[in-house]
């Protein structure tokens, strides 16, 4: 059993920055593939990026390229999410995520712990 706790969502204003950490305990982290995810009110939840296990390759959805930089630190079990530019439409519960056999585009069926998702809002 993996547990993921995401940490450092809040309130930012339109084109400011937050940065998610997400810390894992109970797995050998290293196996997974680490994804986040987010889920906006009334809609599905939709990935956001993804990185390989040992880091060397990143996945990104396209709303999000060029903006957000996923991470991830095998010695310390985390995972991090820097978020730039941030926009109105970014505002979601985001959840971190692992997938122990996949790799790229991590669909959400596959997953297999997530995290309890921690709230960003971006405000105008």
């Amino acid at each position: 059993q993996v547990l993921l706790v995401e940490t450092g969502g809040g309130l930012m204003q339109a084109g400011g920055s937050l940065r998610l950490s997400c810390a894992a305990s109970g797995g050998t982290f290293s196996v997974y593939t680490m994804a986040w995810f987010r889920q906006a009110p009334a809609k599905e939840r939709e990935f956001v990026a993804a990185i390989s296990r040992r880091g060397g390759y990143t996945w990104y959805a396209d709303s999000v390229k060029g903006r957000f930089t996923i991470s991830r630190n095998n010695i310390e079990n985390a995972s991090y999410l820097q978020m730039d530019s941030l926009k109105i439409e970014n505002t979601a519960v985001y959840y971190c995520a692992t997938d122990r056999l996949g790799s790229g585009i991590i669909k959400a069926g596959n997953v297999d712990y997530w995290g309890q998702g921690t709230q960003v809002t971006v405000s105008s």
